[in-house]
């Protein structure tokens, strides 16, 4: 997956692999099996390439162990993870211990509505892991159209669907001119 996420950025960038290669000594070829997730680059590597494009090392970080399959290629999950935008916390109320289970965490949520009552109550907290493809079923954390929301994540007939556990609330169909971006995946309550 951190191939695809430095192609997207490259892409969008303007920039050829060319170019990239140059700005960053590494071989053509080696950044092509990069791009094409054959290989991954070794951190420093990383870190040449993130300067190279002017993009934050650590978002790329997060998908450095990650693959993608074909249900995921298939509603095009790169397009909805971002290499540049950061989540913006209003408050923090300290830190909370860790779990065992969920060791890939990168933060504790804690939960201000009912909407995915009764699985994660008000004021529980959830583990995201940063980054994370979803596949159907799985409970993430999501930017849509700059409200920050959690909800259970669908993916059918190339089309992307959030519902809540919450039987009160509606399940929201992403449209292709929303703003959407998969924050992460729920990890653990």
């Amino acid at each position: 997956m951190i191939g695809d996420m430095i192609a997207k950025a490259r892409k969008e960038k303007g920039m050829t692999k060319t170019e990239l290669a140059r700005l960053t000594d590494i071989n053509i070829g080696h950044l092509t099996h990069i791009e094409k997730g054959e290989r991954n680059p070794s951190h420093k590597a990383l870190k040449n390439i993130c300067k190279a494009l002017d993009i934050p090392y650590q978002q790329l970080m997060y998908t450095y162990d990650k693959s993608i399959n074909e249900d995921q290629e298939q509603y095009n999950v790169v397009k909805h993870i971002s290499y540049n935008k950061l989540l913006a916390v209003d408050s923090v109320s300290g830190f909370i211990d860790c779990p065992s289970n969920v060791p890939s965490s990168a933060i504790a949520l804690r939960i201000n509505d009912d909407s995915m009552a009764p699985t994660f109550e008000k004021n529980s907290y959830v583990f995201v892991e940063f980054n994370s493809p979803l596949n159907s079923k799985d409970y993430g954390l999501f930017s849509l159209n700059g409200d920050i929301i959690i909800r259970k994540f669908f993916a059918r007939n190339d089309r992307i669907y959030l519902r809540s556990d919450n039987k009160r609330m509606p399940e929201i169909s992403v449209k292709k001119s929303d703003e959407f971006y998969i924050i992460g995946k729920i990890l653990s309550k």
